[in-house]
């Protein structure tokens, strides 16, 4: 494994024990993580400074840790993208798929597109397969394209009619393609695959001072 590789697994394992636990102590991470002390304690520093965690007094004088909404993303981010380097993607992607696919039923969505383009879009089509819906399109980034996975592609969704809902196909950045398709579609009619870690409602900031 490539040193960038290590610094990704080691920044996704701070970012899951933070979001499991917001009180995890540093020295449990390290435990769970298999590294040093000092490595963690450097790890998470970094993450601080980045802006994906932050930290408060707890009682008892402890640290709380929290994920910001930036780190809510990256924690999204990186585990699509080890995911997607695996057979694991296409398992948990089959899985979710039909979780939202089976909301989209539930309540009489069924003329459903894609918005973002990546492997997710042939996995969720299978899904499909199973439910009666109707996959209307892919919304993309990309003018010229055409076609992904089979299914016809457009860059402005203001072209297609009687859309009932959306699910966020989009890896390399899932919440900014939550944030696009919240202009265009109802938040509650946007679906996405649990593990890409989009934020819904980033709820009340942590006070800076923390």
């Amino acid at each position: 494994m490539s040193e960038m590789d290590n610094e990704a697994k080691i920044t996704l394992g701070l970012l899951n024990s933070v979001y499991d636990n917001a009180q995890v102590s540093q020295r449990s991470m390290a435990d769970d993580l298999g590294i040093a002390l000092g490595l963690a304690n450097a790890y998470l520093k970094r993450c601080v400074k980045k802006g994906l965690i932050k930290i408060s007094h707890a009682p008892a004088n402890r640290y709380a840790y929290y994920l910001t909404p930036q780190g809510l993303s990256e924690k999204g981010r990186l585990t699509a993208e080890f995911l997607s380097q695996s057979l694991n993607l296409f398992r948990h992607a089959r899985l979710q798929g039909a979780e939202m696919f089976e909301i989209c039923q539930r309540n009489e969505w069924t003329r459903i597109a894609f918005f973002g383009s990546s492997d997710l879009n042939e996995i969720f089509s299978l899904s499909a397969r199973d439910f009666d819906v109707d996959l209307v399109a892919v919304i993309t980034n990309d003018p010229n394209v055409g076609e992904v996975a089979g299914l016809p592609a457009t860059s402005d969704p203001s072209l297609l009619s009687n859309i009932n809902a959306a699910i966020i196909c989009d890896i390399s950045d899932p919440q900014s393609a939550f944030d696009a398709a919240h202009q265009h579609f109802p938040a509650h009619k946007i679906l996405a695959p649990k593990f890409l870690g989009v934020v819904r409602d980033y709820g009340p900031a942590i006070p800076e001072d923390a």
